[in-house]
C-alpha cells in the first residue's frame, strides 16, 4: 500500500523509482500506467487528471505511453517485426508500407537492423530487451515506463540498455520512468531519483546528491556494497577540499 506519495517526473530525463522489495515500486508503476486505480489521490499527465479522462481521451493517452516490461513480454509466435508492429496494428491506420518503415526506423534506433524476420527465441536476452524498447517507442510516445529493464542481463549488456534508454529519452524528449534495483543505473542515469520505503516517499534527488546525502534509508539501500561505500567516501572528501 502506498501512503501519501507526492512527487513528479520530468520530461527529457530518466526518472528512477528505487527501493527494497516490497517498498511499493511496482505498485506505483502500475498506478501510473493505469493497471491499478488509486483509492485516493490523483495522477496527472501534463496537468490533465488521469481519472477524469473519457474513453476516447484515454485511448489517445494510451498512444502516448510506451511500456517496457520486465521480461520484455514479446510474443513467441511473432517475428521481431510483428512484435514491434503490434501497437501500430492496434492504434493506427497506417498502410503496411508505412508500418514497415516505422518498424525499420525503430530497429535502427536500437541498433538491430536486419533482424525483422527472426523470432524471440532466435535472439539473445539483450537483443530481446532492445526489441522491447523498439516496440515501446514505435508510436513515438511522450511517456516511457520501464519495469526492471536490466533484469536478467549481464552487467555489460545492462549498461548498453541503460545508455540506450537514456539517449532515447534525451533525443525524443520523453518522460521516462524506470522501476529498478540496479545501482549502476542509479549512478549512471539517475537524473531524478525517487526512493520508496514501506510505501512512502523516503528521499528524492539526483545521482550527484545520492553520494552526499545523509538520509539513513538511502544510505542503507544504496551503500550496501563496500565499493559504493568507498565511492561515497571519496566524493565526500572531494567536496570538502
Amino acid at each position: 500500500m502506498l501512503k501519501g506519495i507526492d512527487t513528479e517526473f520530468y520530461r527529457g530525463k530518466t526518472n528512477l523509482i528505487i527501493g527494497r522489495s516490497g517498498a511499493g515500486k511496482t505498485v506505483l508503476l502500475k498506478l501510473l500506467v493505469g493497471l491499478f486505480e488509486p483509492t485516493s489521490g490523483e495522477i496527472y499527465y501534463d496537468d490533465v487528471r488521469f481519472g477524469s479522462l473519457s474513453k476516447k481521451e484515454l485511448r489517445k493517452l494510451r498512444m502516448d505511453v510506451g511500456m517496457l516490461f520486465q521480461g520484455s513480454a514479446l510474443f513467441d509466435s511473432m517475428s521481431v517485426e510483428e512484435n514491434i508492429r503490434f501497437p501500430l496494428d492496434m492504434f493506427t491506420k497506417l498502410t503496411a508500407k508505412e508500418k514497415s518503415k516505422q518498424v525499420d526506423s525503430c530497429l535502427e534506433r536500437v541498433n538491430l537492423e536486419g533482424v525483422n524476420d527472426r523470432y524471440p527465441s532466435e535472439v539473445s536476452g539483450g537483443m530481446q530487451k532492445r526489441v522491447g524498447i523498439a516496440r515501446a517507442i514505435v508510436l513515438d510516445p511522450k511517456y516511457l515506463f520501464c519495469d526492471e529493464p536490466n533484469s536478467g542481463l549481464d552487467p555489460k549488456t545492462a549498461i548498453v540498455i541503460d545508455e540506450l534508454i537514456h539517449q532515447i529519452t534525451i533525443d525524443n524528449n520523453i518522460t521516462t520512468v524506470i522501476n529498478t534495483h540496479d545501482m549502476n543505473s542509479v549512478m549512471e542515469i539517475g537524473e531524478n531519483i525517487v526512493l520508496l520505503s514501506q510505501g512512502k516517499l523516503a528521499w528524492r534527488g539526483n545521482k550527484e546528491e545520492v553520494l552526499k546525502s545523509d538520509n539513513e534509508l538511502l544510505q542503507d539501500f544504496i551503500f550496501a556494497s563496500p565499493f559504493l561505500q568507498r565511492l561515497r567516501k571519496s566524493a565526500l572528501e572531494k567536496s570538502e577540499k
